[in-house]
């Protein structure tokens, strides 16, 4: 153990504005610094100001843990050790009102006592609480990869085990389970931990009822895989990969598993020059048609009528060099009555690589040289390529795109409904409220009988509804706040 910590205090920095002071002993491992909520372990030792020794965790040899700003320790400690890293020692004097305050805990703490502690971060295992409630507590065992998680369409490969508290395994798969996002798995709590999942991360959920309830219900003896209705669980959890899988058509009739990323950004759009080779499987897996090849592959004219158009849709969603599988269900398939008692009814799946494009826009960009009958029918051109182009990018949740996509529109047909509303869609969607009520109420000025728009309309008025009652309920707070402290 280092000397007494006191010998440190006089270059102390102030932390914050209330008097904590910190003197860095020795650098940590990790540019990371531990969260409100995760669970941290930590050796030190205490002293009163000018007074005697409080507690060591160095003399007793166990490290201490507790959760970091959940007042389970003084604030000087939750405020401390959450400017600390992984392996960092330092020393803190804290001021009486971030301990123990003018009544002090007599008689080892007397009054007003500042006091002065040597602390060593370990480690930290981050908690999140998935469900607000406590129903569902997360703790990261092991970090994974990068930055992305999994979407409610996404394909997830999984390895679990799900015990009791007794420690009785109820549910595991040490070779990995499939499935969608949205669907879950064995019980609520799985789907919604997935969905803060990175690549590789391994982590341990803390279930409590209902959220382990399992989602396939329960026998006459209230149980389903042995677990209890009313069960807690402890469920070790790791997301092994996913494949990113995008709804096409909003309804999940039409679903595109990504099987290898494309390049770049940019996507086909109408009138575009693609070309693709692709399989089209019955669902036993026999081929019944296939089209192009690396060497010549299969051209078409993107959304002219020149395949099929649920495939057309799909494709227009891809990059250059990305691989898909496109899945196409019967119409009753997304009934929503008839798919909680009936498997999806597959009618084609598309094995699709898509190898280039030209974007039609491009043909039409230097229009110097057009008559006046070119460069009105190049405007039309535009038009439906930016509208289209704007569709796209909202399926793919890139709203600020859409909205520069259908502005485009606009400066060329400043009437355009379909522009109005997928603009008012777009600027919804980043809470861009007041801009999003102007484009809607203009294009139901200009075509008040659209089922569409009246819909969106009803959605924004819903939404600015419950961000009023937000507001409301924020400034209430405030005002509460601001009477006690008058008080």
């Amino acid at each position: 153990m280092a000397n007494s910590p006191l010998e440190f205090c006089a270059e102390a920095e102030e932390i914050g504005s209330e008097g904590l002071r910190k003197q860095v002993v020795q650098q940590g491992s990790s540019w990371k610094s531990p969260s409100f909520g995760d669970e941290v372990e930590v050796n030190y030792s205490g002293f009163v100001l000018g007074g005697s020794t409080l507690d060591s965790s160095w003399e007793r040899g166990v490290p201490f843990r507790f959760k970091l700003g959940q007042c389970e320790v003084i604030k000087g400690w939750d405020d401390g050790i959450a400017t600390m890293k992984k392996g960092e020692r330092a020393v803190f004097t804290i001021p009486p009102k971030l301990a123990y305050g003018e009544a002090g805990t007599p008689p080892s703490i007397p009054p007003n006592s500042t006091l002065v502690f040597d602390i060593e971060l370990l480690s930290w295992s981050t908690i999140r609480d998935l469900s607000s409630d406590g129903g569902i507590l997360k703790k990261i065992v092991s970090e994974g990869e990068g930055w992305a998680v999994p979407r409610d369409h996404d394909e997830v490969l999984v390895k679990y085990k799900a015990r009791l508290k007794d420690g009785t395994i109820v549910s595991k798969s040490d070779t990995g389970v499939e499935f969608y996002v949205n669907d879950g798995y064995l019980c609520a709590a799985v789907g919604k931990a997935v969905k803060t999942m990175r690549k590789g991360e391994k982590a341990e959920l803390s279930v409590k009822f209902p959220y382990g309830i399992p989602l396939n219900g329960f026998d006459g003896n209230s149980s389903f895989c042995g677990i209890p209705s009313n069960a807690s669980l402890t469920i070790d959890l790791e997301l092994v990969s996913w494949k990113n899988v995008i709804d096409i058509t909003e309804n999940r009739r039409v679903r595109k598993k990504i099987v290898r990323e494309g390049e770049w950004f940019d996507r086909p759009n109408e009138g575009s020059l693609v070309k693709v080779k692709y399989i089209r499987r019955a669902e036993d897996g026999t081929i019944c048609e296939s089209k192009g090849s690396e060497i010549e592959p299969f051209e078409y004219l993107c959304f002219q009528d020149q395949i099929l158009e649920d495939l057309d849709r799909a494709i227009a969603t891809m990059r250059k060099g990305e691989k898909a599988l496109v899945t196409i269900y019967s119409d009753d398939s997304t009934n929503s009555d008839v798919s909680r008692t009936a498997p999806a009814v597959i009618t084609a799946l598309y094995d699709v690589e898509l190898i280039s494009f030209t974007k039609a826009a491009k043909c039409v960009e230097l229009d110097h040289s057009f008559t006046d009958e070119e460069k009105a029918l190049a405007n039309a051109l535009r038009i439906s390529c930016n509208s289209n182009n704007a569709a796209c990018k909202i399926k793919l949740g890139d709203y600020v795109e859409a909205v520069k996509l259908c502005s485009k529109v606009l400066e060329l047909d400043p009437l355009n409904v379909k522009a109005l509303y997928r603009r008012s869609q777009s600027y919804l969607r980043i809470s861009e409220l007041e801009k999003a009520e102007i484009d809607i109420k203009k294009a139901l000025a200009i075509d008040p009988n659209n089922r569409e728009v009246k819909l969106e309309y009803a959605k924004l008025k819903g939404v600015k509804k419950e961000y009023a009652k937000y507001e409301a309920e924020i400034f209430g707070s405030m005002l509460s706040k601001m009477s006690l402290l008058q008080k």
